[in-house]
């Protein structure tokens, strides 16, 4: 996931946001051997306990193996939910194989989630995002194929890895004003939203403006409706603070809409597609028609200013939550210090940036760190080990990819929706009365989804911004790093007139 912020500066923009609970008091620790509360080591020590420092931060293996298979079911939707982004064509008119992304997906979460409890040892899970999904939907492949899109997924990757190696992520994340990383976060929230509503046939293409309610100016279908029931019991279930909500509305959903269509006989045509049903086994061999599939050209068609504020765009997507959710997982496991230092940072970190690079290769977009990984912490999980627990549960899900066909569109569609809800309890953090703040945090929140473009709602916030705190006189306030931002997306915005001007075009 997706992910919510943790601290007033820190934003959470993953397509899997959730509260982090608050920090249990705890001695926090800034060594991998010492890090958590708990008694002396005892004598004669598994190589597991000592390999993961298990009895080192208070915890057993009974606690990381229970933490492990908690935070696999909160965030195991993503199996479904990644395929339906995924879905759309691109600049060719080529549409990726469900199976093929099932497949992907799985194994792109098993392989980083175990590189991050193995390498990292820290209780912290890895999958697509869908900010990065949703990102490559909207802003690379109209212009892209589907392997120069995953080519991108593996330049923003190395970036990232890059910019952890050389010290400057945290930097660059600084120089970003607060307020904006939380209106990235509740833009892309909005946008997910969309996708969602308009995959589920709730909202349509309109007649006499932009769009409207259902595909005809009502709601119409079985599928529409399973789709309302499912995201109001989700809705019912999160009030109540049952855990795996998502899931378990998704499960509920999907049993609903299976019985209903089997009883009233409702056909392929009734659904828009296929009708949800399990052919032949639950259990067959991974698709893995999509690994390796990835190019670095076409970028002549797009240009080079393009290029550059696509990978800005996805490095935006899976850039500044990750920090955030490392942190705020680290600190409820008590493995931070209140200046959010925690053993393994910078190689979790790393492992987070190589996520996209390895999602890419594999064919399933950028992988990022989910905040669902707090729901195993709830469970007592303060390890790798529990991560490593987690990536041989997604390692498992490779040979059930039949079981997703059972799940109808519009009820996974549902989570969408849901996800894009919670991503929108930044806002407590805007202080909405300061025109300097929510001018930008408006425009970038809005303009995302009212324009399908995640990189034109970081333009306008970031112009906005500086242009406004120059009107104040505060210009010194802006930055450099800013300014800098500011420039390109004047450029970016007045590119067609530029190129009219210089008979470009």
């Amino acid at each position: 996931m997706t992910q919510q912020s943790i601290e007033p500066d820190a934003t959470a923009a993953t397509g899997h946001p959730a509260p982090v609970p608050a920090a249990h008091p705890a001695t926090t620790a800034t060594t991998a051997q010492d890090a958590g509360a708990g008694s002396r080591p005892p004598a004669g020590r598994s190589w597991l306990d000592r390999y993961f420092h298990i009895s080192d931060r208070g915890s057993t293996v009974a606690r990381e193996v229970r933490g492990g298979i908690t935070t696999f079911m909160a965030m195991c939707y993503i199996l479904l939910l990644n395929p339906l982004i995924l879905a759309t064509p691109d600049v060719d008119g080529n549409a990726l194989a469900p199976s093929g992304v099932v497949t992907a997906t799985a194994f792109a979460a098993a392989l980083t989630t175990l590189l991050m409890g193995f390498f990292g040892k820290v209780p912290l899970a890895l999958a697509a995002g869908l900010n990065v999904s949703a990102a490559l939907t909207a802003q690379v492949v109209p212009h892209m194929t589907w392997p120069q899109a995953m080519g991108m997924c593996v330049v923003y990757g190395a970036v990232i890895m890059l910019l952890v190696v050389t010290g400057l992520r945290e930097r660059v994340m600084n120089a970003i004003p607060p307020a904006l990383k939380h209106a990235i976060t509740m833009g892309i929230g909005m946008f997910v939203a969309l996708l969602g509503l308009v995959k589920a046939g709730f909202v349509g293409k309109g007649g006499g403006g932009p769009v409207q309610l259902g595909p005809g100016g009502e709601l119409a279908g079985w599928p529409v409706l399973f789709f309302c029931v499912t995201l109001l019991l989700i809705f019912m279930l999160q009030a109540r603070k049952v855990p795996g909500a998502i899931l378990i509305g998704i499960a509920a959903g999907t049993l609903l809409a299976v019985t209903v269509s089997k009883a009233g006989a409702l056909t392929d045509k009734d659904w828009g597609g296929v009708a949800p049903a399990l052919h032949g086994s639950a259990v067959a061999a991974p698709d893995f028609g999509l690994f390796g599939q990835v190019e670095f050209g076409g970028w002549e068609r797009i240009g080079a200013l393009s290029v550059g504020l696509i990978v800005f765009t996805l490095v935006l997507a899976g850039f500044f939550d990750a920090m955030a959710t490392v942190i705020g997982v680290g600190t409820e496991a008590g493995l931070a210090d209140e200046r959010g230092r925690m053993p393994g940072l910078s190689k979790a970190l790393f492992v987070d940036g190589a996520g996209g690079a390895i999602g890419g290769v594999a064919g399933a977009s950028g992988q990022t760190v989910f905040i669902e990984s707090a729901s195993g912490v709830g469970e007592g999980a303060r390890t790798g080990l529990s991560s490593v627990v987690t990536g041989l549960f997604f390692a498992a899900c490779l040979f059930f990819t039949p079981l997703t066909r059972l799940v109808p569109a519009q009820v996974a569609a549902a989570a969408l929706v849901v996800i894009g809800s919670m991503m929108m309890s930044t806002a407590k953090h805007v202080d909405w009365s300061d025109r300097s703040v929510s001018v930008p945090v408006f425009l970038t929140m809005a303009l995302m989804p009212f324009t399908y473009s995640i990189t034109a709602g970081v333009g306008a916030g970031v112009i906005a911004y500086s242009a406004i705190k120059a009107a104040q006189g505060r210009w010194r306030e802006v930055g450099a790093f800013m300014w800098g931002l500011t420039a390109v997306f004047l450029v970016y915005f007045c590119l067609h007139p530029i190129e009219h001007w210089l008979g470009v075009k």
